[in-house]
């Protein structure tokens, strides 16, 4: 894929977009107020996290054409905070700012028939596969399904996340019925493989063709949804780290990517490495770089998508990052939220709060995450299952 054309850097004090008013807009905003920036963030929704915080906010679909041109107008770099924004408004904004990440590079991401191809591409330079699969568009294709692909998990093409749009699957019978309650809409069948642990891999590139790469993740997901991020990865082997970043930079560069990537991959119980999937954004699992790296995740997107050079990666402090999701406003079986113990909480050391500006606290909601901090790995741990403790999280 081509890279961008290189335009002058964007000094602030001036205006950067962001598609989407979710947290991640919120902490993007936060990143670049910091930096000396003015935000302007679209999005239909009006008490959004990133519209609490931004100083402008263009209250539009996303594919509405006089929301793009206002965003277009009032900012010289636009950038999203999710990865399903249509690739159609980037490119209706690419005819007038610059837009980090570019449509092509999102559009990909968007499709896990694209993404699984790409990342195929990618291998004789990446070193990396990701698991065997198969496109599923028809009962044909069901009855088609090879022996050695099952146990699965089928996955819509698009809009999945969080755990959303996935069903694991044991039989040509399971996939039947999976592929008839997602209303038939194309899929991608992947292999079930003997999984040791998940890891992500933050990586960022700038419109100049430089890039850089965070410490590896190590990452527990739980009903689908990020429960902890532990860096450094306690399982993580020297030369499991290496190939993961290696294979970063070939995807980023391959890609023609500018801004912050986020590349997610199993670890086999053989200790080899697959690739799983991408995020073209700031992600979850790079929370943490706020409190425990030189440069976080939000600014490092802000440098790429202002042209300025990118920030150092390194990780100063040991850190663990807990998920905060609405469960914990909720004792029990109740349906009456009261607010946690956050006093309790940021009493341990090292205990740093994001709460994300969300009124309504509910089951499975993200609300906020907390990131541990400390001299060592085992007392970071320690601080997390303290907190766990107190706001009644089972560990």
């Amino acid at each position: 894929m081509s890279d961008p054309v290189f335009l002058p850097a964007a000094h602030p004090p001036t205006w950067l977009g962001v598609m989407g008013g979710g947290q991640l807009g919120r902490m993007f905003a936060q990143a670049a107020q910091a930096m000396g920036y003015r935000v302007a963030v679209l999005e239909p929704s009006a008490d959004c996290p990133a519209g609490q915080v931004a100083e402008r906010l263009v209250e539009a679909g996303y594919e509405d054409a006089a929301g793009l041109d206002a965003l277009a107008a009032q900012c010289v770099a636009v950038t999203t905070e999710f990865e399903n924004v249509p690739a159609g408004s980037l490119s209706r904004l690419a005819e007038r700012v610059f837009v980090a990440p570019g449509a092509q590079g999102v559009s990909v991401a968007q499709d896990r028939i694209a993404e699984k191809r790409f990342f195929v591409d990618c291998a004789p330079k990446s070193g990396v596969m990701p698991a065997p699969h198969k496109v599923i568009a028809s009962f044909e294709d069901v009855d088609a399904i090879a022996d050695d692909l099952l146990p699965g998990i089928l996955k819509t093409v698009r809009m999945g996340y969080d755990g959303k749009g996935q069903v694991r699957v044991r039989s040509r019978e399971d996939v039947r019925a999976a592929f008839e309650s997602m209303g038939q809409v194309s899929c991608l069948l992947e292999k079930m493989l003997p999984l040791a642990y998940e890891v992500s891999v933050l990586t960022a590139r700038g419109a100049d063709g430089a890039s850089s790469v965070y410490p590896i993740a190590e990452n527990v997901h739980r009903d689908g949804i990020l429960f902890t991020t532990t860096v450094p990865g306690p399982n993580v082997s020297s030369e499991c780290a290496r190939k993961a970043q290696d294979a970063a930079r070939v995807i980023v560069a391959e890609l023609g990517y500018v801004g912050v990537l986020c590349i997610e991959f199993f670890v086999l119980a053989d200790g080899s490495l697959v690739v799983n999937e991408m995020a073209p954004r700031p992600h979850n699992s790079g929370h943490y770089t706020i409190d425990a790296c030189v440069t976080s995740q939000f600014a490092q997107q802000v440098r790429a998508m202002a042209r300025l050079p990118l920030g150092d990666c390194r990780q100063h402090s040991p850190a663990v990052m807990l998920n905060i999701l609405g469960d914990v406003w909720f004792d029990g079986d109740s349906d009456t939220p009261r607010e946690p113990a956050w006093d309790r909480v940021l009493a341990l050391p090292g205990a740093n709060l994001h709460l994300y500006g969300k009124e309504d606290p509910r089951r499975g909601r993200k609300m906020g995450h907390v990131t541990f901090v400390a001299p060592t790995l085992e007392d970071a741990q320690q601080q997390l299952q303290a907190a766990c403790a107190i706001l009644g999280i089972e560990l």
